[in-house]
């Protein structure tokens, strides 16, 4: 789609608009969650407390990695030193993964979409799936099962093969998961420092590896899963509505906007709702794929009859992968 068919130049205008301090805000606002949430465990630590606190970090992880996308998409800051900057070391690398390695076959994605070589296509393929089924992923989700899964694959891939040199293993290391550990570390020295290390395993690492494994899966699902023409760009991604307590931990950063997102990608997060309402507005209102919530799309993608169940309740997790982005996951088992 050409992007005078959608807007009219003063709402082009408005969407294309980009400022650093909103980004540089943005970048804040999921810190100052994350530390906030933190600290409401260390002022009143009880178990229900810690599972606000967890699920709010883990919320917010997936919004550090929803605001690397835009970085991915040059969208963050105006100079690309600092964008790529912000979005490796404040972003990505704290959520384990890589914003230039995201980039290079997201963007594949966009062109793609929905086609035989689209590199996200192995997350939507299945669906739709048993309620079972969804249960068991949501289940080794919480559990962490899927969290320690990839990212044991992602750092035995970073150690290298057998008969490398100790130099050669060094240096994919280094290029592989350095920025991770370094990031990691300063994050465990800040809260050490503060008088809580004891706070990096327990309201870091545990989300990591639990609420935001199942916040990404669910947002994965609602983007793409079932949707309709893959050669209709206003259907072949969908845009779901929500609440502001279901966008905290499901959608932050307006990332719900999907179906905007892949009519113009050069659009920041924080225009997409504008978008949205312009598109509304506009002769292509009807033609969006666009559900009321969350719960109409996983009733929808939920929708296989239990006796067709694939895996007869023995799921399982995939084996090693080769990509791990933190804003998408490879579809594991039924």
């Amino acid at each position: 789609m050409r992007a005078n068919d959608l807007l009219t130049p003063d709402q082009l205008e408005a969407v294309r608009a980009r400022h650093d301090w909103k980004a540089v805000g943005l970048v804040l606002h999921a810190w100052t969650l994350i530390f906030g949430a933190m600290a409401l465990f260390v002022w009143w630590p009880n178990v229900v407390t810690f599972l606000v606190a967890a699920a709010i970090i883990g919320g917010r992880q997936l919004g550090l990695a929803i605001l690397m996308h835009d970085g991915a998409h040059g969208l963050l800051l105006k100079n690309h030193g600092q964008n790529m900057w912000v979005s490796q070391w404040l972003l990505a690398y704290p959520v384990g993964t890589d914003a230039v390695l995201y980039r290079r076959y997201h963007l594949k994605h966009h062109a793609r979409t929905q086609q035989e070589d689209d590199p996200d296509l192995v997350l939507s393929q299945s669906f739709p799936v048993t309620k079972k089924s969804l249960g068991r992923k949501i289940v080794r989700d919480l559990t962490g099962q899927t969290g320690l899964s990839q990212r044991f694959a992602q750092f035995r891939d970073a150690v290298g093969k057998p008969g490398q040199t100790f130099a050669e293993r060094f240096a994919r290391a280094r290029d592989k998961v350095g920025g991770i550990v370094i990031s990691n570390v300063v994050l465990f020295a800040v809260l050490a420092m503060a008088g809580y290390w004891w706070l990096y395993p327990v309201l870091w690492l545990v989300p990591l590896l639990t609420f935001f494994q199942v916040f990404l899966r669910l947002r994965n699902i609602a983007e793409h899963a079932m949707v309709g023409d893959k050669d209709d760009p206003f259907v072949h991604a969908r845009t779901t509505l929500v609440d502001p307590l279901t966008g905290l931990f499901l959608a932050p950063y307006w990332v719900n906007y999907h179906v905007e997102h892949h009519l113009l990608m050069w659009v920041p997060c924080y225009n997409l709702s504008k978008f949205h309402r312009f598109l509304k507005e506009g002769e292509h209102r009807d033609r969006m794929l666009v559900e009321p919530s969350y719960m109409r799309v996983f009733r929808l993608v939920t929708a296989r009859a239990e006796d067709n169940d694939p895996g007869g309740g023995k799921g399982r997790i995939h084996g090693e992968r080769r990509r791990y982005s933190g804003i998408v996951m490879e579809e594991d088992a039924a």
